[in-house]
């Protein structure tokens, strides 16, 4: 049903950390489109300074989702009306499924943060979920939304240069990026979060088959592994330092915590990713213990990570045409993802920021083709090239039309672009070419037998 025009959407923030905080932004700046009125966050001073930036009424300021679902379930049946017409689920990636279950249970309309779920069980799950449901349902795919994405993708569609043949995709994690969150960070142990193709790159993997559809992948086979990340390739000279900080070599080490955190700090730098490994003001001190406390400090050799730090997909579309992507640590640009779109008739090579197009036809010879480059404006500003207010941007609009194609995707459309990363590691981990469709139908009819299973033994 149409959200009344009369009003900003409501929101509801489930985790008020960096990715919370990036979407929310929006509200501050557009607070006729929409208002945060209700948040849940377990880190206290967090909690507390998010609550007082968005002035959120301290009976609607709550430490857990459990507690806000559950005054939400008290004032449905008191008053018959959620607490906000949206959440935004921004926790970690192991609680996306119960939570997204939950409040699409009530009837919230939903922007989740990337990925769905953490086995492709539990995506196909929360498909179905959101489905019976029949909300709104926004990803956290933030590539599809900034303004450069959406010039690409509004060219690969028209068909200007001919029909998209061949994709050639890098996303250059960066050294210092996948120190942080892939190893030392909360997306380093897989049995703790999941495989790195899936946490990081799910939104690569998204574009590329958002770039060929209504062509679906068919085919997809990858390969990558930890290559450098472990305690066999430990300096010697470290000794048996296990922490940066009482470390003998820590100033020739590429991957320091005290360079990473402490050092940008030191010099007035409190943004990420200082800022969100503490809680509260991350000063000197706060930086400081946590170094010699928390993992953030621990080496990169003696951390508890094992998802890969470099790996490769390729893709074979319905139609023949194909894609690679690879996924790497070792760079020095930061998520700078650097693309080449080749079709029929010309070419686009992109990095995010500017994007370079040549049309073979257009030119006075073979050795004089035309090509025009085009920087597109970050109208909203924000991360990930303005995608993430894009992002919510298109939500808010969404849930105020009661219209899903504003945000150009579906529940449904989400599900398969993930069944093809999950596809991917499939084939990395077991050696072989992955056939989409049998791997999609065999989830599927896996996932039936299993709920007839639980719902027979009630």
């Amino acid at each position: 049903m149409p959200h009344s025009e009369a009003r900003p959407v409501t929101l509801a923030i489930i985790g008020c950390g960096q990715r919370g905080k990036a979407y929310s932004r929006y509200a501050l700046a557009n607070p006729d489109a929409c208002r945060v009125v209700a948040i849940a966050e377990p880190r206290p001073k967090t909690r507390t300074s998010f609550a007082a930036k968005y002035n959120v009424d301290r009976t609607l300021v709550f430490d857990s989702w459990e507690d806000l679902l559950a005054a939400s379930a008290e004032t449905i049946a008191t008053v018959g009306r959620r607490l906000a017409d949206a959440v935004l689920i921004a926790v970690q990636d192991q609680m996306h499924l119960p939570v997204t279950l939950a409040f699409a249970k009530q009837g919230y309309h939903i922007l989740c943060e990337k990925p769905m779920a953490t086995s492709v069980d539990d995506c196909i799950r929360m498909e179905a979920a959101v489905r019976k449901a029949g909300t709104i349902f926004g990803m956290g795919h933030v590539m599809r939304y900034s303004p450069y994405s959406k010039e690409v993708a509004e060219i690969v569609h028209s068909r200007a240069l001919g029909d998209l043949v061949n994709v050639v995709h890098l996303e250059p994690v960066g050294y210092y990026h996948f120190a942080h969150s892939f190893v030392r960070g909360n997306w380093g142990n897989e049995k703790e979060s999941s495989f790195s193709l899936l946490t990081k790159s799910c939104h690569d993997i998204d574009i590329i088959c958002n770039w060929f559809a209504p062509r679906r992948p068919t085919r997809v086979s990858s390969f990558g592994s930890l290559q450098h990340f472990r305690k066999s390739a430990k300096p010697s000279a470290a000794g048996t330092a296990t922490r940066c900080l009482e470390c003998p070599i820590e100033k020739e080490c590429a991957y320091s915590a005290k360079k990473i955190y402490l050092d940008p700090v030191s010099k007035g730098n409190t943004d990420w990713p200082a800022a969100v490994i503490v809680d509260g003001i991350p000063d000197i001190e706060n930086i400081t213990t946590v170094l010699k406390n928390g993992p953030y400090g621990l080496c990169v050799y003696e951390s508890a990570n094992d998802v890969c730090d470099h790996q490769v997909v390729n893709l074979e579309f319905s139609d023949g045409a194909t894609a690679s992507f690879t996924m790497v640590a070792y760079t020095s640009l930061i998520c700078e993802r650097q693309t080449r779109l080749h079709f029929t008739h010309g070419e686009i090579v992109g990095d995010m920021t500017s994007f370079t197009t040549t049309d073979f036809r257009k030119g006075s010879d073979l050795h004089d083709l035309k090509s025009e480059t085009t920087s597109p404006k970050l109208e909203l500003g924000g991360g990930h090239g303005g995608g993430d207010l894009g992002l919510i941007e298109a939500f808010v609009r969404a849930v105020r039309t009661g219209r899903q194609e504003e945000l150009g995707t579906d529940v449904g459309d989400v599900l398969r672009s993930h069944l093809t990363v999950f596809a991917a590691e499939t084939s990395r981990r077991e050696g072989r070419v992955v056939d989409c469709r049998e791997f999609e139908k065999e989830a599927r009819e896996r996932v039936e037998r299993e709920d007839k299973e639980k719902e027979q033994r009630g």
